[in-house]
């Protein structure tokens, strides 16, 4: 069996992000790399996230949809900037449109990322919302226990949900691993969180905590982390 390495919540942390490939010594030939989205907002370096997400996925790599790729995407697609500004937005587009531009120039630069960025567009707007395996289901946020069968959760709240999901069993059989929460609102910690039916990853890089990755192998569980360089 292969390691399976999770990491989520990247949220524009390119360094944070590749050194932490380096400590984990992640192989695309003996490791399954499953990323559970966010890889825009807050963060300095959208750009470059999405660029190597895109390259990891090629050579085998599994990118699942979060909910600031998903405002990205709205904004992109409807030009409304509210919600994607308020949740670090600008960040993504100074990362792709250059540091100079600012809120007044929000029209402008989504012109510019439609255009010259295409197909970092189509890459994320074909991104799955959850992958299963014979023993894991990988979600950015969680799915809704409230479901007899928890694939008939909204695409929204797979992307969005929390105290619903994290706080009440799953009535799953496999165990859940899962971003979006950071896990210091979880157990007062920025480790990763085990509990009996999910396991939260997102250590808050982005808010000055770390960068968590869970390998999965047939010697149990093993975290690795890199801690946030600058905060925002």
């Amino acid at each position: 069996m292969k390691r399976i390495l999770a990491i989520s919540d990247i949220h524009g942390k390119f360094e944070e992000f590749m050194d932490l490939l380096e400590i984990v010594e992640y192989s695309a030939k003996q490791d399954q790399l499953i990323l559970l989205g966010d890889y825009t907002d807050r963060g300095a370096d959208s750009k470059e996230v999405v660029e190597h997400v895109m390259d990891l996925v090629k050579n085998g790599a599994i990118a699942l949809r979060g909910n600031h790729d998903q405002m990205l995407l709205d904004w992109l697609e409807t030009g409304e900037a509210d919600r994607f500004i308020r949740n670090g937005g600008l960040m993504t587009v100074k990362s792709y449109c250059g540091s100079n531009y600012e809120q007044e120039q929000l029209e402008e630069a989504r012109n510019m990322i439609l255009k010259k960025f295409a197909v970092h567009v189509d890459f994320m707007s074909k991104l799955p919302y959850y992958h299963e395996t014979e023993k894991y289901i990988f979600v950015h946020a969680g799915i809704n226990p409230a479901y007899a069968d928890w694939k008939e959760t909204p695409e929204h709240e797979m992307i969005w949900i929390r105290e619903v999901f994290f706080n009440y069993p799953t009535n799953v059989s496999k165990k859940i691993v899962f971003g979006h929460t950071s896990t210091i609102h979880l157990h007062e910690s920025k480790e990763v969180w085990f509990a009996q039916d999910k396991i939260g990853i997102d250590g808050g890089c982005v808010y000055g905590h770390q960068l968590n990755c869970l390998e999965i192998s047939e010697l149990g569980y093993k975290t690795y982390a890199v801690s946030s360089k600058i905060t925002g």
